[in-house]
Formats: structure tokens, C-alpha cells, sequence
């Protein structure tokens, strides 16, 4: 054993000796082989010589096959030892053949490693020249940095030889002296950073916003530069918390700015603003207080108005609601005025915020880069101001709205009603100006709630006029000579609109339409109300709002003097200067009296009204207030103040027209039958329903019943001319209201801009208005009728022999006897005037209307001749011929009316037969009895003729072309 120990031993030892030799021989083939010669090549592969060729194997194995038969440990890592690893391969036993054939195997793997190395040797070899060539160029750069080294070496010991311990001291020194300075520096700047604070807040106490931003913002960079000290971090959040805290001022007080503008600090605040590169931002900000200001202030008003005493129990969204339920209707006006100038500021306040921007539009940089950033700023700011005008114009609405209609104005009086209105009304005014926003929610709202409270409110002064008319008694109330309806109280505030409107139309030819807009534009900008009550007061302050007047014409003032003057007596209508005057509004057991001053003139020259005249034109000036306020409902009042027109027209021509004894269609004219004829069917409610209808209908409910004279007013008494005085009056004050409609036409007009409600207007003006004047006609000929004895006169007529033949030189008595009842007329009538102020015009109708009566009758009585001779004929033209001569010297009248009326009818019995039917057709004024009597006697010997004509006046008749 200890044999083949030392055997093993010794194997062993050999075994390494070679494995050392076969691992030079195979890890490092390349080394051998990449030897350099010289520049250009490297050596060759060994010789056949060097090694002994092996056997020849029994299989044949191509190279590839061979290099991938290599293990691949060989070609893991670089300190491999292939030695001890093929020793590891050799087992206990010791084969010769197997030790050899390996080594052979291996021998084999070496030489084609060997072959493929060298192989990629040639392939790269041009490269590796070229590296070759780099490496040789990187030696020459080295050699040259190391002699510049050792010359800056052997340099620096040269100045640290010449250079002294002195000097370098004084360098030293120089050093930390301007380091101590720079410390210094820094001390300094931090004790003025502590004292900052304290500063920074003297200026913002003095509003001093701009110093004060602009010392905090240099404050911070200061801290900036000084970070490396360690006090200094504590003092840069010190400094954060203060911008923190000096932009909650800044936002407080631009919060102030939206109930109060301030010119000084608003632009402070920017300029603040504009340093912390914060305008945009500050814009946004603004909006959301003044939404909240709106909001708040609003809440406050209506809880100073309710009391502290009442509880709401409502979520904060519903509080504001709850609260405006809450005020108490006594102060729900004043509380409307307070809301309305709170409101008022806050608006205003943004319009001098726009204002503001518009005169300080932000300056533009010196490049492009902040011209484009100054542009976008500006155009922001604009359309940011712009947006919030809307915004904050519908937040006043809602608060306003809800505000409004909390409460049920149904039980208003309608002063208050109209005060009302009038606040609603300067309201939209200001929002037209403000943004130009119609407030079309707020109108529409307002307008049914108006058009349900006017319906019943017009309701009762339709009522109310009803019971005036059946209580009136027809006297004439004196008044001054120049009275107009322009001096009651009611058209206080529309006085000097109507007279400028008048005015206006006058200049309307001398103007062209489009100097006129413009200037009319040009005065209600200067004049707008941001311009008047900018600085102190409000549009809602009742000092100005009621002294406050409509501008609406160009070049034309508004004169003051359209209110009463308390100094001036001459401005006071001439009924309220009597004794005693006591208007019984509302109370129809009482009636406006008037008692005439002592020492006046008995016989008045002003215009005969009555104090149910007044009563009508107070609520015109009353319905003229609410449209002007809101004009939405324009139309509806107008339709309503015509009714009330059309019913005092009626009334009149009700009670004054009963007794007309003569039929006579040439007392109305055609215009004033259609107008009592509509009136009738569209105001008047019938007195008895038919038996059929068992509910009045809805539209009768909108009617007024029929009125009925005053039991007091006596117009059968022939002493007062059968109530002369009483229908004069009557006639004459309906006139007079006419007159007055007529000169508020122009504002009317006004009040309706679109041409379909202008056309109702013209209609009414044309259709009732107009023939006010007519009804003198009918209503006078009443008396005439009854003071005249027509009976009689029919009845003297009637003996009368008009079959004679002979021409008669004397006329007929009932000739003299009219004559007679006239002279009487006019005795009573020169009795009359001397109590009752009867103008021209008054006179003249009166005389006419006799006339009218009398030819009327003259006509009925030729008539009433059922034969008739040529010396009739002759008669009847003698006997008017005499009354008209007589007549001419009673009354100043000329051409006496009518006349042609009789001499027509007494002239077509001349006319032919033939020619006779022409005439009829011609002549329709007359009465199917006239024209029948006429046939009778023309063709008294022609039956034939007589029953076509007959035929022909029938079918007139039934045409409706005669009556």
C-alpha cells in the first residue's frame, strides 16, 4: 500500500507537471500567437514539428462538431483550471489507453480552438491595427500632459520660493475681512426682516396695500438669499404666514368694495393684486362677494324689518323666504324702499368697478410675451365684468321677486299698489342701464300679478262710476277757465311728459327722426341714474323718487312746474279752492259737493264739468300711473280707462236721451249709433237674463249693469226748460272728458309702441271719442221736443185742407203757433244762461236741435196728407217759407240746419212719375210712411205706378236702407 501510495504520489506529480504544460498550451494559445514581431503582422501557428500527430481515430468528426464537443466549463470563467479538472475526470483505477485517447480528444479540441481563434485573428485584424494605432497616439497626448505637469510643478515651487509668510498673511487677513463684511450684511438683513413684520402691518392698517406687498415680497427674497442660516428658515415661515394673513385682509376689504366703492383702495387692492401676479384671481374673488354681499344684504334688510322677536324654524336656503312671509304689511313698503337702495349700492358698486377697469386698463410690456399676457389679462377682466353684470342683475331679481311676492298685494290700496309698481319700475330701469337687461322674469311676474289686482281694482271703479252717475245730480262743478285734467293730483307725475310729448310732435316736422334718436339717446345717457346717484342718495329715495321725472324726449326740459305750487294760488283748479269740498271715494251714499267761495262771480267761465267728470279723469291719471310704471300692462289699462269713457258716455246718452219725442235718424250720426251700439252689447250687462240662461256667463260677470239717473235730477219740469241745466252739464262735461282724452292721445301712443295696439287706440279715438260732440244733437233735441207743442202742431197740421186748389196768400196757423212756442224757448233759454255759463257752441246745438225737430215734424205733418192738390203744395212751401223767415230772426243761427229736409219732400211731388223712383232710391232719409204718402198723392191716377213704387219702398225696408 505504502507502494502505491508513493505511486499514486509521483503519477500525480507528473500528471500536474503536464496538465501545467496543456493549460498554457490551451488557455493561452492567443497569447503565443499574438507575441508581436513587429507593427505589421503577428506570428504564425506552430509547426507540424512541435506535435506529434495522434492516431488516427476511428471516426472521422468535422471541425464544427468537434468545437461544439468542447465542454462548456472551459468557457465560463477566466481563472478555469483545466488541469485539475481533467484529473477530477480520472477515477481509481488508471487506464493507459482511455488516459491516452482523452488527451488525444483533447489535443484534437486545442488544435481547432486554436485554427478558430486565429481565424477571427485575421478577420478583425485590420482593426486591431487601427486600435493599435489609437493606443500609440494616446501614449504620445501622455507623454506631453506629463511634461506640462512637471513644468507647472517646478513653477509652483518658483512662487512658493519668491513669496514670503508675510504676504500670504495679508491675504489671509483682506479675506476674512470681507467674509465678516458679508456676515455684517446678513445680520443686518435679518434684523430687518424681524422688524418687517410690524411695518407691514402700520401699512396695511393705513390700506397701504401696494407698499405692503411689495415690502413682503422683498422680504421674501431676502430670506431667499440668506436660507443657508438656520434663524433664517423660522423667519421664512413667519413671513408665509404674514402673506397669508395680508391676503385674508385683502380679500375683506375688496369685500367692502361691493357696498361701498372707494376709488384710492380699490386701486390699491389691484395694484396689491397685480404684484402677487393675483389680478385674475382677485376678479373671480370679486365675483363671489359680490353674489354674497347681494345675498347678505338682502337677509339683513328683511330681518330688521321683522324683528328679532320672530323665529324662523328653516333651513338656511329657505330662510330668506321665510323671513319675507314674515313682514307685516305696513312695513312692507318701507322695507321695499330699503331693499331697493341696498340693493341699489351694491349695483352700483360694480358699475364704478367697471368704470374703474375702463379708465385703468393695464399697461401693455415692452415684448411680445407680456403685450400677449397683458391682452389676455385685460380681455379677461372684461369679459369676467361683463359676466358679472348678468349675474349680479339676476341675483337683484330673485331677491327682489321673492321678496315681492312673498305678500298678497291683493288687499293694497292702490296708491300703495302703485307706489309699488313705481319701485318695480325704477328697478327695470336700473337694469336696463345697468347690463341693458329687460328683466323679462321679473316683468312677466309682475304683470300677472298686476293684471289680476287692476281687473278687480277696475272692477270696482267701473262700480263705483256707476253709483257717482246714478247719484249725480248734474251740477256744474266751477273750476277755473283754464282748467285741464293736467292740475289733478293724479297726473302730478305725469304732467310734463304729456306737455313735452305734445311739444314733441310739434317739432316731430321740423326734426329729422334720426337727430332726434340721437339726441334723445345722448340725454338719457348723461341723465342715467349711475351718473346722478353715484356719489350719495339712491333712485329709490322717496324725496327724489317722487320728485323724479321721465326723460324720454331729446331737446325738450321737463318742467317742475306739473306739481302744485303750496305758495302759488294760481296753480290750484278752481274746485279746490271752494269752502267745503268732500269726496266720498268709495262711499256711494256719499257725493263730491262743491261749494262756490263767497264774493265769486255767479256765473262761472270755466268749462262745465261735473265732480263725476273729476272723478273719471283721477282714475285716467291713476291708470296712466300704473302704465307708465309698467308698461307690459299698458294695453290692458288703456282698454280699461276707454271703458270707462264708453260708460260715462253711455250713462249720458241713457238718462238724457228717454224722453226724445221725435224720431228723427238725423240726430245721430252713424258713428255715435255704432258707438252705442258696441258699447251696448260689449260693456253693458242686460237687466234680465233669458229664462234659459240659469248662470250669467263669464263674460256678462266682466259687464256693468245698466246705470239709472238720480231720482233727484228732474228733467220733466218745464220751468227749467226740462232740465236745461242738468243735460247741458251733462253733454258738455262729456265733452269736456272727451277734450281731455284728445290731449292725452300723444302719450298714449307713446305707451304702446307696436302698431296692431296703436290701431286700437286710433279706433277708439276715431270710433268713440270723436263723437262725444254728437250727442249734443240727440240729448238737446229732447227739450226741444218738449218745449216745443208738437202734439198740437201735428194735430193743427192734420185740419189743414190741403186739396184746395187756388194758391193761398196766407199761411197756415200752425205756423204762428210753433213761432210762438220758440219765442218761449228763447225767452227761457236767455233765462237759463243768466244762471249757466252756455257757450256759442252749446247755444247753437240747442237752436239746432229745435230746428231739427221742427222740420222733422213739418215733414211728419205733410205726411199725414193723404191727398194733397196743387194749392196744398203750394201751401205747405208757404208755410215753411214763414217759419224759416220768422225763425231767421229768432235765433243767430246760419244757414238754418235742415231746412233742405222739408223743401226736398215738398218738391218731390212735383217731380214726374217717371223720375219718381230714381228719387226715392236717392233720397233714404226719409221713413217708408213719407215716401209711401209720397206715391200716394204724385200718382193718385196711376195704381199701377203706385204698387211698383210701393214695392219698391217695401223692399227698402226690408233692406234696412229705410226705416
Amino acid at each position: 500500500m505504502a507502494v502505491m501510495g508513493d505511486f499514486k504520489q509521483k503519477f500525480s506529480g507528473l500528471l500536474n507537471k503536464l496538465g501545467n504544460q496543456s493549460r498554457l498550451s490551451l488557455s493561452s494559445p492567443s497569447e503565443e500567437v499574438l507575441k508581436p514581431i513587429s507593427n505589421e503582422g503577428f506570428v504564425s501557428t506552430p509547426s507540424k514539428e512541435d506535435v506529434k500527430p495522434p492516431e488516427e481515430p476511428a471516426e472521422i468528426l468535422s471541425d464544427d462538431e468537434i468545437l461544439e464537443s468542447v465542454e462548456k466549463e472551459y468557457f465560463k470563467e477566466l481563472d478555469f483550471d483545466p488541469s485539475r479538472h481533467e484529473l477530477k475526470k480520472i477515477g481509481e483505477t488508471l487506464i493507459c489507453d482511455e488516459i491516452l485517447s482523452h488527451s488525444e480528444r483533447l489535443h484534437r479540441q486545442q488544435k481547432v480552438v486554436s485554427k478558430k481563434v486565429l481565424s477571427q485573428i485575421l478577420t478583425n485584424q485590420r482593426a486591431c491595427n487601427e486600435e493599435f494605432e489609437r493606443i500609440q497616439n494616446l501614449q504620445s497626448i501622455l507623454r506631453e500632459t506629463l511634461s506640462i505637469c512637471r513644468d507647472g510643478r517646478s513653477k509652483l515651487n518658483t512662487g512658493k520660493q519668491q513669496l514670503t509668510t508675510t504676504s500670504l498673511g495679508i491675504l489671509a487677513n483682506y479675506r476674512k475681512r470681507q467674509l465678516l463684511r458679508g456676515i455684517l450684511h446678513s445680520l443686518n438683513t435679518i434684523k430687518t426682516l424681524q422688524r418687517s413684520e410690524e411695518h407691514i402691518q402700520v401699512l396695511l392698517s393705513e390700506s397701504r396695500y401696494e407698499d405692503a406687498i411689495s415690502e413682503l415680497l422683498e422680504c421674501q427674497s431676502a430670506a431667499t438669499s440668506l436660507k443657508r442660516f438656520a434663524c433664517v428658515a423660522a423667519l421664512s415661515g413667519k413671513l408665509v404666514d404674514t402673506l397669508v394673513m395680508t391676503e385674508e385682509q385683502l380679500d375683506v376689504a375688496l369685500g367692502k368694495i361691493c357696498e361701498k366703492f372707494d376709488e384710492t383702495l380699490y386701486g390699491q387692492l389691484q395694484a396689491a393684486y397685480a404684484l402677487l401676479g393675483k389680478t385674475q384671481a382677485a376678479m373671480d374673488q370679486l365675483h363671489m362677494h359680490f353674489t354674497s354681499a347681494i345675498q347678505n344684504t338682502a337677509l339683513k334688510v328683511i330681518k330688521s324689518f321683522v324683528g328679532k322677536s320672530e323665529s324662523v324654524v328653516a333651513t338656511s336656503g329657505k330662510q330668506y323666504n321665510e323671513l319675507c312671509k314674515k313682514v307685516k304689511e305696513e312695513n312692507f313698503i318701507p322695507c321695499l324702499q330699503e331693499l331697493c337702495s341696498s340693493l341699489w349700492r351694491i349695483v352700483c358698486s360694480h358699475h364704478r368697478v367697471a368704470l374703474w377697469h375702463q379708465k385703468h386698463t393695464v399697461d401693455k410690456g415692452t415684448n411680445k410675451g407680456a403685450d400677449l399676457e397683458v391682452s389676455f389679462t385685460n380681455e379677461y377682466i372684461r369679459q369676467k365684468l361683463e359676466s358679472m353684470q348678468a349675474r349680479i342683475w339676476q341675483d337683484v331679481q330673485a331677491r327682489f321677486s321673492t321678496y315681492l311676492f312673498s305678500t298678497d298685494l291683493a288687499s293694497f290700496k292702490f296708491d300703495n299698489f302703485l307706489q309699488v309698481l313705481g319701485f318695480v319700475h325704477r328697478l327695470m330701469e336700473v337694469g336696463e342701464e345697468f347690463c341693458g337687461s329687460q328683466s323679462e322674469e321679473l316683468q312677466k311676474s309682475v304683470r300677472l300679478q298686476s293684471e289680476n289686482y287692476f281687473a278687480k281694482y277696475h272692477a270696482g271703479c267701473l262700480e263705483e262710476l256707476r253709483i257717482f252717475l246714478e247719484n249725480e245730480s248734474w251740477t256744474h262743478c266751477p273750476v277755473k277757465s283754464d282748467f285741464t285734467c293736467l292740475q289733478l293730483q293724479e297726473f302730478r307725475s305725469l304732467r310734463g311728459v304729456i306737455q313735452n310729448i305734445g311739444l314733441h310732435e310739434q317739432q316731430k316736422l321740423q326734426q329729422s327722426p334720426d337727430s332726434s334718436n340721437q339726441s334723445q339717446d345722448s340725454n338719457s345717457v348723461a341723465g342715467g341714474y349711475f351718473s346722478r346717484f353715484s356719489e350719495s342718495g339712491t333712485p329709490f329715495d322717496l324725496a327724489n323718487f317722487d320728485l323724479q321725472e321721465e326723460d324720454i324726449l331729446a331737446n325738450i326740459s321737463d318742467e317742475a312746474s306739473g306739481y302744485f305750487s303750496d305758495d302759488s294760488d294760481e296753480e290750484v283748479p278752481e274746485e279746490l279752492k271752494g269752502d267745503f269740498v268732500d269726496e266720498g271715494h268709495g262711499d256711494p251714499s256719499v257725493h263730491t259737493r262743491v261749494t262756490r267761495s263767497k264774493g265769486r262771480s255767479s256765473l262761472p267761465k270755466g268749462p262745465l264739468l261735473t265732480n263725476t267728470t273729476l272723478t273719471v279723469l283721477r282714475h285716467c291719471g291713476k291708470y296712466l300711473q300704473m302704465s307708465r310704471l309698467l308698461r307690459t300692462v299698458a294695453m290692458d289699462v288703456i282698454i280699461c280707462l276707454s271703458q270707462l269713457f264708453q260708460y260715462y258716455l253711455y250713462a249720458v246718452h241713457a238718462f238724457f236721451t228717454t224722453d226724445l219725442a221725435v224720431s228723427q235718424p238725423n240726430l245721430y250720426s252713424v258713428k255715435l249709433q255704432a258707438a252705442l251700439k258696441r258699447i251696448n252689447a260689449e260693456l253693458i250687462r242686460p237687466e234680465k237674463q233669458p229664462s234659459a240662461m240659469v248662470q250669467i256667463n263669464q263674460d256678462d260677470k266682466k259687464k256693468v249693469p245698466q246705470p239709472h239717473i238720480s231720482p233727484i235730477v228732474n228733467i220733466n219740469d218745464p220751468e227749467s226748460l226740462f232740465g236745461l241745466s242738468e243735460r247741458v252739464v251733462a253733454v258738455e262735461s262729456l265733452v269736456f272728458l272727451a277734450d281731455q282724452l284728445d290731449s292725452i292721445r300723444p302719450y298714449l301712443e307713446h305707451l304702446v309702441r307696436h302698431e296692431p295696439r296703436k290701431h286700437y287706440i286710433q279706433q277708439f279715438y276715431l270710433q268713440m271719442v270723436s263723437v262725444a260732440s254728437d250727442l249734443r244733437l240727440p240729448v238737446y233735441a229732447c227739450i226741444s221736443g218738449r218745449a216745443l207743442d208738437l202734439r198740437t202742431m201735428l194735430n193743427m197740421m192734420a185740419r189743414v185742407n190741403w186739396e184746395i186748389k187756388e194758391v193761398s196768400s196766407q199761411h197756415s196757423p200752425y205756423v204762428d203757433s210753433v213761432l210762438r212756442d220758440m219765442q218761449i224757448f228763447s225767452m227761457r233759454l236767455e233765462e237759463a244762461a243768466s244762471h249757466l255759463f252756455i257757450s256759442k257752441d252749446v247755444h247753437n246745438t240747442l237752436w239746432e236741435a229745435l230746428v231739427i225737430v221742427c222740420c222733422s215734424t213739418f215733414v211728419e205733418g205733410f205726411s199725414n196728407a193723404k191727398k194733397c192738390a196743387t194749392g196744398g203744395r203750394a201751401l205747405m212751401q208757404l208755410d215753411f217759407t214763414q217759419f224759416i223767415s220768422k225763425l231767421e230772426k229768432l235765433t243767430t243761427l246760419r244757414p238754418i240746419p235742415h231746412k233742405e229736409y222739408v223743401e226736398l219732400y215738398v218738391k218731390a211731388y212735383y217731380i214726374p212719375e217717371e223720375q219718381l223712383e230714381k228719387w226715392i232710391r236717392e233720397h233714404t232719409q226719409y221713413s217708408s210712411k213719407h215716401l209711401q204718402t209720397l206715391i200716394q198723392c204724385a200718382c193718385q191716377n196711376n195704381k199701377k205706378t203706385r204698387q211698383r213704387l210701393s214695392g219698391v219702398i217695401e223692399e227698402m225696408e226690408r233692406l234696412g236702407l229705410i226705416k
